[in-house]
């Protein structure tokens, strides 16, 4: 038995303790939450030198349907040590911002026994336990978004929450029906391995059901408007949310990789939802004035982002993302209580130059060039990369390109250009580093990108299409930011375009009673 299916043990353990314990300062509990954390965190690390020194392993208990399977390898071992890693981090950060609370005691036991959920689900080997840690993990959360019962904002969040998340799951329990009677088994591994022989009717329908409980539990357009309301919870709750669970929606695409790369159809619909997902989180983030909230439309628009890669056959990069968007995210939240003193204190600049059409057109020309040179150089050196990973670095590339338009403007000093063309190749060079990383890490567990097609390349146009659209008129807003007509689409765009409320109207404002 590997170590790291050992590491939801001590969290478990020490969540019925805090159960006894549920009230203000329980006795012994916030040192036994974060021993039980770290005690995880070690388990997650003992696993991976046991996956160096033995190799990838399988723990399985049963057989057929009832088949309970943990899996040990370069994916799971990631995400369990990123999972353990910032469970501790929130744990501990909870012993000083939960303290005092009414039901301290029992928001431990709640985070505990959630954490312990995710990281069954990272290393789940079979449907039976995918299906079970994804409905413990989802039954989790919406307690501690109620763990303040008595507000209404929390209440109306946790019912979305739980809507949301309970169609996913409805989602991937008809998926691993479907699958199951499609190749007579629930072991991934081995329906990851069947897929490549194509797929029968039935398997391409659960195909379609991972992707639709994929979107959902990752905040996909139009049905985001979940994450943006989970503020209500204590920050810690926040933290774990974006950092973590959010992320449970790619793991299952990552999981079941050469599954969905089997079905041309679900690739296209990730990449056109995580595209558009993306596209519209960042533009509503950029016109929110509260910490917090603009936070959580980064976590949409990064969500997104990660469904794009997946759609694209990036898997390497998606799960890359995945770890540095968590680590980022975490920090993010759990700091966001001195943001606003830490902009106060920062000294006012003086007047902030608005570069002109030309500047801005310059900026993208010596951007895309300068991609295609640092491009040039690291497939000379290293093996030749894929259509879609060029795509996916031009698209980074563009948003660089909007620093570089500053640097370009006819008020802006030189120091200024050197750095934003400074940043410029930074940001290529160390696109095409992480991709090699990236592939050294986990290439030999995922599978490799498809060759472009004539469907491929219509999405990859796309996608730059509408990425470099979106980021030359951001670049090209100062220009206009003062008319009228722009005003007013600041109003809409800080209002998710009032989406959340349509759905609201939608299920009938929902109203649900108080939770003790």
């Amino acid at each position: 038995m590997d170590p790291m299916s050992l590491a939801p043990v001590p969290l478990l353990a020490a969540a019925v303790f805090a159960a006894t314990r549920a009230g203000r300062r329980p006795a012994g509990v916030p040192s036994v939450a974060e021993t039980a954390a770290l005690s995880a965190l070690a388990l997650s690390l003992a696993g991976v030198v046991w996956l160096i020194v033995a190799g990838p392993s399988s723990l399985s208990v049963g057989a057929g349907v009832g088949l309970f399977a943990l899996r040990l390898d370069a994916v799971s071992a990631t995400m369990a040590v990123l999972v353990a890693f910032i469970g501790w981090v929130v744990v501990r950060y909870s012993r000083r911002y939960l303290d005092g609370e009414a039901r301290e005691g029992r928001f431990h036991a709640l985070m505990l026994s959630t954490l312990a959920g995710v990281l069954v689900l990272v290393q789940s080997g079979s449907l039976l336990v995918l299906v079970a840690a994804f409905v413990t993990v989802g039954l989790g959360l919406r307690q501690l978004l109620l763990f303040h019962p008595e507000r209404d904002e929390a209440r109306r969040a946790a019912a979305k929450f739980s809507l949301v998340w309970g169609a996913g799951d409805a989602a991937v329990i008809l998926a691993a029906f479907l699958l199951w009677s499609s190749f007579g088994t629930t072991d991934l591994a081995v329906i990851n391995m069947a897929s490549s022989a194509g797929l029968p009717a039935t398997a391409q329908g659960a195909v379609a059901l991972l992707v639709l409980a994929a979107a959902l539990k990752t905040a996909a357009f139009p049905l985001h408007g979940w994450l943006t309301e989970v503020m209500e919870a204590p920050t810690p709750v926040s933290a774990m949310l974006h950092a973590g669970i959010v992320n449970a929606g790619g793991f299952l695409l990552i999981r079941m990789a050469d599954l969905l790369q089997a079905s041309p159809g679900a690739m296209a619909a990730l990449v056109m939802i995580g595209g558009l997902t993306a596209l519209f989180g960042a533009v509503v983030m950029l016109t929110q004035s509260a910490v917090k909230t603009a936070l959580a439309w980064s976590t949409v628009a990064q969500m997104g982002f990660m469904l794009l890669q997946c759609g694209l056959g990036l898997w390497a990069l998606a799960l890359l993302h995945i770890v540095a968007h968590s680590l980022y995210k975490a920090h993010a939240f759990l700091s966001s209580g001195g943001a606003v003193q830490a902009v106060a204190d920062v000294r006012r600049p003086g007047p902030v130059a608005v570069p002109g059409l030309g500047a801005v057109v310059r900026a993208f020309l010596m951007a895309v060039v300068l991609y295609a040179v640092v491009a040039a150089g690291f497939t000379a050196i290293a093996a030749e990369k894929s259509a879609q990973a060029l795509a996916l670095g031009m698209i980074l590339v563009f948003g660089v390109a909007y620093l570089v338009a500053q640097g370009l403007a006819d008020e802006a000093p030189a120091a200024l250009t050197r750095r934003t063309a400074g940043a410029s190749a930074g940001a290529a060079i160390a696109y095409f580093t992480f991709h090699q990383i990236a592939g050294a890490l986990w290439g030999g567990v995922l599978p490799a990108t498809p060759a472009a097609g004539a469907l491929e390349w219509a999405l990859i146009v796309l996608a730059l299409l509408s990425f470099g659209l979106v980021a030359f008129a951001q670049a090209l807003f100062p220009l206009w930011a003062h008319h009228p007509a722009a005003a007013g689409l600041r109003v809409h765009l800080a209002n998710g375009l009032y989406l959340n409320a349509l759905l609201d109207r939608l299920i009938g404002e929902l109203k649900f009673p108080k939770t003790p």
